[in-house]
């Protein structure tokens, strides 16, 4: 292994991510966890394992992203995720274009340029409706594995429509679906279109200019690939890591620091 460079932490919302990166800024080792209530413990922990990788952290750069970004107290600086997800996905992929990150907790569109910069973008957080906690809620609603949601989904011969936009309405309207005995399937399928419908709204705030690439442990899910292309009549394109894009591009800006 490449010796490692610089740090980047995405302390996010479900999943806490650490990456580092060669001289080149390639990804060499990375580790990933359910995010911990006790975030500084978590921190201290991923740390640990750097400097087990590292044989010492000290003079190594890093920069903290995510909802628990500040908590990152041996950080370098702290950078907005639209930032480091724009940095991760453009040196990923090697192009701009519409980037969608679904997250747990919130969703956000970037307008990437050529050049690798962000500049525009529009977020979700004010509503878990168009974020993974929509799906994960329902899965434990319809007790289907969160890991089983897309490929159930995409199984269904046909869909219901879901027409709520709130995800506390949008569950009880499940329920009474499951009570008149529609199938599981065919529920998941309009759920995921009500997510997907969500985003599109947003894309179309910013301007949708192609390629339309996906970043975010949620777009690991293969139905939300599958109809957010079908909505948007556009090919979409993940990274090889979309659920560490975040931390890669706050390694990426951690080799900048010095």
């Amino acid at each position: 292994m490449n010796p490692i460079c610089s740090l980047g932490i995405d302390m996010g919302s479900t999943t806490a991510k650490i990456v580092g990166v060669d001289a080149e800024g390639k990804i060499v080792w990375h580790l990933l966890e359910q995010t911990d209530p006790r975030v500084a413990d978590q921190v201290e922990r991923f740390l640990e394992h750097a400097r087990q990788m590292t044989g010492g952290v000290n003079g190594i750069p890093l920069v903290a992203t995510g909802y628990g970004r500040k908590m990152v107290r041996h950080a370098d600086r702290a950078v907005t995720e639209i930032s480091c997800h724009a940095q991760g996905v453009f040196r990923a992929l090697g192009h701009g274009g519409t980037l969608v990150d679904i997250g747990g907790q919130d969703s956000k569109v970037i307008a990437i340029s050529p050049q690798g910069k962000e500049i525009d973008f529009v977020m979700n957080d004010k509503c878990a409706a168009g974020t993974g906690r929509f799906l994960e809620n329902t899965a434990a609603r319809l007790r289907v594995p969160l890991e089983r949601m897309g490929a159930e989904a995409l199984s269904a011969n046909d869909e219901v429509q879901i027409s709520s936009t709130c995800t506390v309405f949008a569950e009880s309207e499940i329920i009474s679906l499951v009570a008149e005995g529609v199938a599981v399937p065919s529920i998941l399928r309009g759920l995921h279109r009500s997510l997907i419908k969500r985003i599109v709204a947003m894309i179309r705030t910013v301007g949708l200019a192609s390629p339309l690439m996906l970043s975010g442990g949620v777009v690991q899910n293969p139905a939300i690939r599958y109809v957010l292309e079908e909505e948007t009549d556009e090919q979409v394109i993940l990274p090889l890591h979309p659920q560490l894009m975040g931390a890669y591009g706050a390694a990426l800006l951690a080799m900048k620091t010095y």
